[in-house]
């Protein structure tokens, strides 16, 4: 586990960072032995060790596992049996992950230790940015966080996201320490109506504008979700900034008076300011317009998030975006310590002290679709070699024993002995017809190349998630594209042609087995776009934000199978266009691919 350190110390911080990159074997055995010889008495690790708490017999008799292997020991904690089934700390909190990457939230288990420490691993990036981003530190941090509704199981444990976690762990006699470096007070992002919330976090925003010393939120898609909303509500903005009174709309005990220290009087001249700006035709660099002593933007932008780059470029004017740190419900695993590189550039450092890490190699065997993780072959975090990609396998101190992740690392480097990788994206098959398995790198790969033939037409992809057709032979597959303009208000205008050809290079950037399924074999019909109406992802957001997803958790599912909001999308379609060439297949691409 990471040892106690002051957070404000930077030389401390930085100090540490060097340590626990050094001496990553030894920490990591440590670990592992930390876990065993509290854990092994445990129901779910006494049934394959049978005593025996070290290192080879752990590796030897527990398998590898997934969430539905642990599930049914999560549901008897859920229901009130003691939580030593697989911890032997009391889980306080069940973590319910976005939902939206499995199709239903996962709950992973939280001990309060567990929580301490990755609270403490997020406050080792600050010295970071101090390090790298000179005059960061002389203004707040304007970041954007909502909690989400939580609830309790039937035993009393807690149901709550990583990040209403974090929130809710500050408490009154501590809010004071928040309020000192972030724009928004805690009372208003801790309200419940995240609406509400949003609206007055980005009304403190622009009224402390000039103090603004970096901004963000914790993934690209809801960074610029909060651009959208605040493209939306500028006018009322302006409004309560000029008059110095608050919407009437705004009935939430915690945001009415956290936005009362802010909003005291008139002030025409910063309503002005602020109109002029978001009055322009294009909102090209409204970021660094709107908040102007801004060092960066924070947002998680690897993985499935890269599509969003283009977008987050046009509107940040130049401002570095920093991807921070790579965790997930389950685990926080590694830094960026090289905070100004840029997104397609960023490596994570893996951090040994928070879990015992173990990686699967990733290798698609396109032809049978097998999974090599049936007999795994798992390597230790020191033995992973540059250039390879593989999945990562936690054991934690709160109850996940040799856990796949489901993620796609590919090692980059090393920094002092610590491994650094590049998140990839998901280990998950997103599309399939027939032979073909079309995963979520290469589907996102396939729509940035095709993306790029939007530029020269004003065009931006706002966002996209895709489909299995099978209601006719032969299946295709069918992506939802949602367009934007770059001049605002302009009419969205689609180019026939363009489209069409959108698809064809959506296909020639799949792989051999998807195209010769489409050359050869005839048995993949030809690809289809179907433009949606603008908002059309708001609205499928919302649908599954409504099944427990959390704001600043969402991510866009790649794929789409669930009925409900398939019915969303196919409400608002406004076009359709197919592919009308042929994409190119040689024999021995298939088995060069394999």
């Amino acid at each position: 586990m990471l040892p106690k350190f002051d957070p404000t110390d930077q030389k401390a911080c930085l100090s540490l960072l060097e340590d626990v990159t050094t001496n990553v074997k030894q920490i990591q055995d440590s670990v592992l032995e930390a876990i065993l010889s509290r854990n092994a008495h445990t129901e779910y690790l006494s049934g394959f060790l049978n005593g025996q708490a070290d290192k080879k017999s752990f590796k030897k008799n527990v398998p590898v596992v997934t969430y539905e292997d642990i599930k049914p020991y999560i549901d008897r904690i859920a229901n009130g049996e003691p939580s030593d089934l697989i911890c032997d700390r009391p889980i306080s909190v069940l973590l319910t992950s976005s939902g939206t990457s499995g199709g239903v939230p996962k709950l992973i288990p939280l001990t309060t230790e567990e929580l301490e420490q990755r609270i403490s691993f997020a406050s080792l990036y600050r010295p970071l940015l101090y390090k790298y981003i000179e005059g960061i530190r002389e203004r707040k941090s304007f970041m954007l966080y909502f909690v989400t509704r939580e609830s309790e199981t039937a035993s009393g444990i807690l149901v709550r996201t990583m990040i209403t976690c974090v929130l809710k762990s500050v408490t009154p006699a501590n809010s004071f320490i928040w309020d000192q470096s972030q724009i928004s007070p805690h009372a208003i992002t801790t309200c419940s109506d995240t609406t509400q919330s949003m609206y007055c976090q980005l009304l403190c925003g622009l009224l402390q504008r000039d103090n603004v010393g970096r901004l963000g939120a914790p993934f690209a898609s809801s960074f610029l979700k909060i651009i959208k909303f605040l493209e939306d509500h500028w006018p009322e903005f302006c409004s309560n900034i000029r008059t110095g009174c608050l919407s009437d709309w705004i009935t939430d005990p915690q945001c009415v008076s956290g936005i009362g220290k802010f909003l005291t009087a008139p002030n025409p001249e910063l309503a002005s300011l602020i109109e002029q700006e978001c009055s322009q035709t294009s909102w090209e660099a409204i970021v660094k317009r709107l908040w102007p002593k801004a060092k960066c933007i924070e947002a998680i932008v690897t993985g499935t998030m890269a599509q969003y780059n283009p977008l987050l470029e046009f509107y940040s004017g130049g401002l570095p975006v920093i991807s921070t740190f790579y965790g997930s419900s389950e685990c926080f695993f590694g830094l960026n310590l090289n905070p100004l590189s840029k997104p397609n550039e960023v490596s994570y450092t893996i951090i040994p002290c928070m879990a015992y890490f173990e990686f699967l190699e990733v290798e698609k065997d396109y032809e049978s679709g097998h999974d090599p993780a049936e007999n795994p072959v798992v390597v230790d975090l020191v033995d992973v070699k540059i250039g390879h990609d593989y999945e990562p396998v936690v054991t934690t101190f709160a109850g996940l024993y040799r856990y796949r992740l489901g993620d796609v690392l590919r090692v980059t480097g090393f920094y002092n002995n610590a491994p650094q990788f590049h998140f990839v994206g998901r280990q998950k098959v997103v599309l399939s017809i027939d032979m073909d398995k079309t995963y979520d790198e290469d589907l996102l790969k396939a729509v940035t190349n095709a993306s790029l033939l939007l530029e020269p037409h004003d065009l931006m992809l706002m966002d996209f998630t895709s489909r299995v057709d099978s209601s006719s032979y032969p299946g295709h597959y069918v992506l939802y594209w949602e367009l934007g303009r770059k001049v605002k208000d302009a009419k969205l205008e689609l180019d026939q042609n363009v489209l069409e050809e959108c698809c064809f290079t959506i296909e020639e950037s799949l792989d051999a087995v998807y195209r010769k399924g489409r050359k050869n074999d005839k048995n993949i019909g030809p690809l289809e776009i179907k433009v949606v109406k603008p908002g059309a992802f708001d609205k499928l957001m919302n649908f599954f934000l409504s099944r427990g997803s959390s704001v600043s958790q969402y991510k866009t599912p790649r794929s789409v199978t669930n009925e409900e909001a398939l019915k969303i999308l196919e409400a608002n379609v406004v076009s359709e266009f197919l592919s009308q060439k042929t994409p190119s297949w040689e024999l021995h691409e298939l088995h060069s691919s394999r």
